[in-house]
């Protein structure tokens, strides 16, 4: 009988992840953790699991460093907790952070709910909540990559501030919110109308690499789609592998998604937002970055020779840097 630890019941900010051995594989491609992290599985509301990569403050030993706010990450669409893993847990852990990476539900080793979709903006969102409100004592900081920045964005708009601070159903408090190669508060329907009259071939790309699945079998469309041209064959492979088999069900049924959008401006305007893009995104174009900056009141930071997956591609440090250097203005 397979055992599923769950960290909801542990002291808030004290807990000591287990990697859960016992629990049968979900992927056919799983995903090996490195050094120094651990997988647990938070239990939901619902009774459903869902997968967390912690990986704690390696700083945390040291009585006089100052210890920043907790990270936790928000995957997209294709993608799941091992996407932060690879590069960024041990980036952000070394530099300070505990880091949690969540699994949303029907992805990666979380469970799959009843359905032909995952969830909604709303039950994601309320996942994400949940999870903070049961195991994080420190107001946290979201980042959330593509349509987990979506997702992140509803939170902000459901969370709590000064005026309505005991209300159950809002969101737990946050330090701020990075939303990284976001989809815009819009959505991506706007993107694909200006794919469609300023570059028909790379809308018909998107579509057929996203809509249609042709990343998870074409090595040369997945690279386009999510990674920089120069980024290894072996690379964009294993990547592919996991993206294709860690992703049983669709995040969100697109069309009742798009029809709750825009996302709601959030209430409280105390919580610092950091929108960062990618040059040479494939999926979310300049538009889509700036509306996304404008939403929140702030000027978007982009950076050069950088892909969609910022987080894995060739020159993820890149980005690592631009959150490190906007996470230690938030400690001052």
């Amino acid at each position: 009988m397979a055992i599923v630890l769950s960290i909801q019941h542990l002291p808030k900010m004290t807990l000591n992840p287990i990697a859960v051995l016992s629990e049968p594989r979900k992927t056919r491609v799983p995903y090996e953790l490195k050094q120094g992290q651990s997988r647990v599985f938070h239990q939901l509301p619902s009774g459903l699991n869902m997968e967390v990569i912690v990986q704690k403050s390696v700083k945390e030993k040291n009585p006089d460093s100052r210890k920043g706010p907790p990270l936790v990450f928000v995957h997209g669409s294709y993608h799941s907790a091992w996407c932060w893993a690879e590069h960024w847990l041990p980036f952000f852990s070394n530099s300070g952070f505990d880091c949690f990476a969540l699994s949303l539900l029907g992805q990666g080793e979380s469970d799959t709910p009843s359905g032909t979709v995952a969830g909604s903006l709303q039950t994601h969102a309320g996942d994400v909540a949940d999870f903070i409100e049961r195991n994080l004592s420190l107001p946290p900081v979201l980042l959330g990559h593509s349509f987990g920045g979506l997702i992140i964005q509803y939170y902000l708009a459901n969370m709590r501030n000064e005026l309505h601070y005991e209300m159950q159903n809002l969101y737990p408090k946050l330090t701020g919110a990075a939303l990284i190669c976001s989809a815009p508060p819009s959505g991506n329907s706007g993107l694909v109308w200006r794919y469609l009259f300023s570059k028909p071939i790379a809308a018909f790309k998107v579509t057929r690499s996203l809509a249609a699945k042709a990343f998870q079998t074409s090595l040369s469309l997945c690279r386009e789609t999510f990674f920089s041209a120069t980024m290894e064959d072996n690379l964009v492979l294993r990547y592919q592998e996991l993206m294709k088999e860690g992703s049983r069900v669709p995040l969100f049924d697109l069309r009742k998604l798009n029809e709750s959008l825009p996302v709601p401006k959030m209430t409280d305007c105390s919580t610092e937002i950091l929108v960062l893009g990618a040059k040479d995104d494939f999926i979310v174009d300049a538009e889509g970055l700036n509306e996304t900056g404008r939403f929140y009141n702030v000027k978007p930071i982009c950076i050069e020779g950088v892909a969609h997956d910022m987080m894995l591609d060739c020159s993820w440090g890149e980005g690592a840097n631009v959150i490190l250097s906007w996470l230690n203005g938030l400690n001052r």
